[in-house]
């Protein structure tokens, strides 16, 4: 392991849970979904992140559910959240169904269409 990883697996522990997933979320929202052109954090597909000592899991859904994106979504985020707290880091697709209302505030505003 590099010493920057040792010094950020430190910084890591020294941050509470709450600050561990606001910067996941934060870092998710350069993981943007190619045809709609949101990010999933803005769009809301990120439904769960369960942080742990040595791991951690992310539970997000599709716009649709045969988007044909899905993989590339699934493992850009996946891989965005392990990168930004250096922890093994897996993924699920979870089945709710995805609408509006689940989007930020404001962010589908510009479609005219909710």
């Amino acid at each position: 392991m590099s010493d920057d990883n040792a010094n950020d697996n430190a910084t890591n522990g020294d941050m509470s849970l709450e600050q561990k997933e606001a910067l996941v979320r934060d870092a998710l929202r350069q993981v943007m979904d190619p045809e709609i052109g949101l990010s999933v954090q803005e769009l809301g597909l990120v439904r769960e992140i369960q942080i742990e000592d040595d791991k951690m899991h992310i539970r997000m859904i599709m716009t649709t559910p045969f988007c044909p994106y899905a993989p590339h979504l699934l493992e850009a985020t996946r891989r965005a959240a392990q990168d930004t707290l250096n922890l093994p880091t897996t993924i699920e697709l979870g089945m709710e169904t995805w609408h509006p209302g689940l989007a930020e505030e404001g962010i589908l505003d510009d479609w005219g269409l909710f």
